[in-house]
């Protein structure tokens, strides 16, 4: 069966020619021949080869190969990806080599033996094949890493001191390739800070990978952070790259790092320590640089307690600490944030004319929102989803009725509404029960999100969609 694979000869002989193409015909499916080579330029630029194979000399006594040098470089000037094989004969061995030094990939020596000859041009188009492919790919991730940049994420929106002091720390930290550890409640924009640090640091150009540590299991952080060889467990089908190599060159930024327990702390310290992963079934180590931007939600005391948290590896993170304020402390920002998701959703929904009332955004900025941006940003989308005109009002929005002022009358008040609105003994009201489970559970583990949903048995993406069913 032939091969695919479009060569072209270049030779003064025609008895050459036609041997090689007889000889190269029955294994390839097309075959070229050129006698003259000032038809090279023509022919390649009309054509794309595979392989060409270059006699090193054209016209009766010539022996230096200088022609053959001369039309390589014109080759590789017109398609510099072109694979060359040249030909010479037996007396001719240094003229090859040089010519390889020169961008050759290999030679022929004449007379040829036919198997090798084949055995060569196989090699030569799987190497062609191999270079088309690495080229393929290096393009696919150059337009994944420049949509992975400019993925519609909402800009650090804001005027407040608090917020201020937050750029400023980016600005100073991000050129350089400190470790920085973000801090900050739940839905107040660690990720979104970390892409601004990387989109203003050296390694912009380069990959932004987020891993949720808090939705990987235990049993797949290794696989998932390492990488693994097939065979490595049970289920290891193929070849894995790790999180950790896949990054390589830009910026990992793992969430909830919080949430990762004691002894996949102590493995993660050490990989960080020696810039090496070693993929689960592998005995040798890979090299990785990365640059490591970290988040949790857990308050700062308790990243001291050393019964949570390694203080090795609270070292080796937080080079740079980046503590973001919650939303009831940048008042100013409610109302900028707020006229930016209602312009998003505005477009999204087909109303793109909405504006907010002042009376409106004062409310807002009683709330406390205790899901920070998150929860605004979801109150706008509804609010924006159910009016019916073209200002958004109180009418829209599903807000309690007491304002609040600090965070300790918010959560008195929050208890007093559950145990206000209980249902009855033998109530069996299924979405009043649901919404009350669902509310304990995120009073309980103070809107964690990771930790209420693994107390509910539900993944975060459900629990945030139950959240906002029940205007959570």
């Amino acid at each position: 069966m032939k091969e695919n694979g479009r060569i072209l000869i270049v030779d003064d002989d025609d008895d050459i020619l036609t041997a090689g193409k007889l000889l190269l015909k029955r294994k390839f499916s097309h075959i070229s021949t050129c006698n003259l080579p000032e038809h090279i330029p023509a022919f390649i630029s009309d054509q794309d080869f595979d392989v060409i194979l270059l006699d090193m000399n054209f016209g009766p006594g010539e022996s230096t190969g200088k022609q053959g040098f001369y039309w390589l470089k014109r080759i590789l000037e017109i398609k510099p990806d072109s694979i060359i094989i040249m030909i010479t004969a037996h007396g001719g061995i240094d003229v090859a080599v040089e010519a390889m030094k020169l961008g050759a990939t290999d030679f022929i020596a004449k007379p040829w033996q036919n198997e090798k000859v084949i055995a060569t041009l196989s090699t030569a188009i799987q190497l062609g094949q191999t270079r088309t492919e690495a080229q393929a790919l290096r393009q696919k991730n150059t337009l994944l890493i420049e949509a992975n940049n400019q993925v519609n994420q909402p800009l650090l929106i804001g005027n407040s001191t608090a917020l201020a002091n937050v750029k400023s720390l980016i600005e100073r930290s991000a050129p350089t390739d400190a470790n920085i550890l973000i801090l900050g409640e739940n839905g107040t924009g660690k990720e979104l800070v970390a892409r601004e640090i990387h989109q203003q640091s050296l390694r912009a150009n380069h990959i932004f990978m987020s891993v949720d540590l808090g939705a990987i299991s235990e049993n797949l952080f290794e696989s998932e952070l390492f990488g693994h060889k097939k065979g490595a467990f049970t289920g290891a089908q193929h070849d894995r790259i790790g999180r950790l190599k896949a990054a390589d060159g830009g910026t990992l930024f793992l969430d909830e790092i919080g949430n990762l327990p004691l002894h996949l702390q102590a493995k993660l310290l050490t990989v960080l320590e020696q810039r090496e992963v070693t993929p689960l079934g592998e005995n040798k180590a890979i090299a990785f640089d990365v640059r490591v931007v970290c988040a949790t939600n857990l308050a700062k005391d308790k990243l001291q307690n050393d019964s949570i948290f390694r203080q090795d590896l609270l070292f080796r993170l937080n080079t740079v600490e980046i503590n973001l304020p919650p939303l009831r402390d940048r008042i100013d920002d409610i109302k900028p944030i707020s006229e930016y998701f209602i312009q998003l959703y505005g477009k999204k929904y087909h109303k793109p004319n909405l504006v907010i009332s002042e009376a409106t955004i004062k409310r807002l900025q009683q709330e406390q929102w205790l899901g920070n941006i998150r929860a605004l940003r979801h109150a706008i989308e509804r609010a924006v989803i159910l009016t019916d005109g073209l200002t958004l009002t109180l009418n829209d929005f599903q807000l309690s009725n007491t304002s609040h002022t600090s965070s300790n009358h918010t959560e008195s008040l929050t208890i007093e509404k559950v145990e206000k609105n209980q249902p009855a003994q033998g109530e069996l009201n299924l979405e009043h029960i649901e919404k009350q489970t669902i509310h304990q559970a995120l009073k309980k583990h103070r809107y964690n999100i990771s930790h209420s949903a693994k107390e509910l048995g539900l993944t975060r993406a459900a629990l945030y969609r139950r959240m906002e069913k029940h205007g959570l």
